[in-house]
């Protein structure tokens, strides 16, 4: 359901289909739909960037040379947290891919390859320049026909400017001395679309969620994603912490990045979950698989 309203402007009220931005949850999206193309046998996770992008370069020749899909989206580049983020946030940059694809060679790492976890957006970009070679369609129609059109998520899309109506579409608001205020909203840069374009509204991404829940299921039993792709998304790839002795509230011992999903055990479960943020838009999906159980705020 909605509570409150989508403009604090206009009064409209928030619905169960009120769109909303979910910024960088569109992340498990992306890597949803690379699972798609691996069950197809377009690539494997373990393959070259290099393979498909060949003007692609990193700042040393060994992690060029090394750097595969995977580590496109499990944020263990060695960069620092952010890398790059200011080439698209704040809004108005009219970087295209090309312009981030060039952009890596002249970063400076924070850490050695594949040792360290720092979030990173700019690279699932690049992944979904990747979906958008093999595939030949751009991400944000990929996205859009192989994923949000086999799940009936039929008022989200991939990227603003694809929204069917801008009708019943949240407003971006923030505080400022403690009163609400609307602001305007984030003018998208179409490339952003892989790491952080999706809009979508609860009932549409309890679809989603439901698919995950049922093993990669859709309602009629078709096996949308192959289970040993929909694992790999859900197995822990990039170390974030682990304790012996249990951290509280939860007794949480892990917290690990998965392919586009956060992984943590609270009290012997563990949830999948990402949280996503654009300016005056935030979002957070949670499953705990073990109790069937998912939840999406927006």
């Amino acid at each position: 359901k909605g509570y409150g309203v989508a403009s604090v402007k206009t009064k409209a009220k928030v619905d169960g289909n009120t769109l909303f931005s979910i910024a960088s949850n569109s992340k498990a999206f992306t890597t949803m739909a690379i699972g798609l193309l691996v069950d197809q046998g377009k690539l494997n996770w373990k393959e070259k960037v290099i393979d498909y992008i060949q003007e692609f370069k990193m700042y040393d020749p060994y992690v060029t040379e090394n750097f595969n899909i995977q580590d496109l989206l499990t944020h263990r580049s060695g960069l620092g947290l952010g890398a790059g983020d200011l080439m698209f946030i704040p809004s108005g940059g009219d970087y295209t891919i090309d312009d981030i694809i060039k952009s890596f060679q002249y970063q400076t790492p924070t850490s050695a390859f594949r040792t360290k976890y720092d979030y990173d957006n700019l690279l699932y970009m690049v992944a979904g320049e990747v979906i958008h070679r093999i595939s030949g369609e751009s991400w944000a129609d990929f996205v859009q026909n192989h994923i949000m059109m086999p799940l009936h998520m039929d008022r989200s899309a991939s990227i603003y400017y694809n929204l069917k109506s801008k009708e019943n579409v949240a407003e971006a608001h923030k505080v400022e001395k403690g009163k609400v205020i609307q602001i305007e909203a984030y003018d998208e840069n179409r490339a952003i679309g892989a790491a952080g374009g999706i809009y979508a509204s609860v009932n549409d991404l309890s679809k989603w969620m439901l698919m995950h829940l049922n093993d990669g299921k859709l309602d009629d039993g078709t096996q949308f994603i192959s289970p040993k792709s929909h694992n790999e998304m859900w197995k822990a790839h990039t170390n974030m912490y682990f304790n012996a002795k249990p951290a509280e509230p939860y007794r949480t011992h892990y917290n690990a990045y998965g392919l586009g999903w956060k992984l943590q055990d609270k009290n012997g479960y563990t949830t999948v979950s990402h949280t996503g943020g654009m300016p005056g838009m935030l979002s957070q999906v949670v499953m705990i698989p073990e109790l069937n159980a998912g939840i999406v705020v927006l």
